[in-house]
């Protein structure tokens, strides 16, 4: 029979993860892993095998305890106030961080996807996922009359993923209320039903 886990594997990964966000990847040894969860290295490789296996479980809690979790929460808000309150909270957590460590999710595709094709995949699922969110938020917003039909839903979905990444990537090093609120109201605004000016007649 196998040994029962001597440790909270749940509060070990969130050990793991916040090493990870704060130092990335490459930066991060086993031995510093295994001191953050509180655990021997012989631990770290039973649990969740080896380094790159364990940032993969890391990945996965960090998309569902956020992503997934304001997914389901703007699920029963109007379209429009689903994509404000997503941009708003992205800003939020952006400004509060004082380690101004960005989204693991943006930081893991500028390190480990270039070279990881798996990872690649991954982060390019989730990606996809928000894209996907965009799109039926201004499918829906266009056939209630609140959101623009100027461009089509999936043109619009691919504009509000550039911001949001654009955001995630500039918080990093100018973590600004100001600059990254323009960003995004920018964008939003131009989402607005109504905001193309009729041509004078000549």
């Amino acid at each position: 029979m196998a040994r029962p886990r001597e440790f909270d594997e749940l509060a070990a990964l969130d050990e793991a993860l916040l090493q990870f966000w704060s130092h990335g990847y490459e930066a991060t040894s086993t031995r510093e892993l295994a001191q953050r969860m509180g655990i021997t290295s012989a631990s770290l490789y039973n649990a969740f095998g080896d380094k790159r296996g364990l940032y993969r479980r890391v990945l996965d809690r960090y998309v569902e305890r956020s992503l997934d979790e304001r997914l389901r929460r703007y699920a029963p808000l109007a379209p429009r106030a689903a994509l404000e309150t997503f941009f708003r909270e992205i800003i939020e957590r952006s400004v509060l961080d004082p380690q101004h460590k960005g989204c693991l999710l943006v930081n893991s595709a500028l390190e480990l996807s270039p070279h990881d094709a798996e990872f690649r995949r991954i982060v390019a699922e989730v990606f996809e996922r928000i894209e996907a969110f965009f799109c039926q938020c201004i499918k829906a917003g266009q056939a209630e009359g609140t959101l623009t039909r100027a461009r089509s839903a999936g043109e619009l979905a691919r504009m509000l993923l550039s911001v949001l990444l654009g955001i995630r990537v500039l918080a990093r090093s100018r973590p600004e209320r100001a600059l990254l609120e323009s960003a995004a109201h920018s964008a939003l605004h131009l989402l607005r039903a109504g905001r193309r000016k009729k041509l004078r007649a000549t």
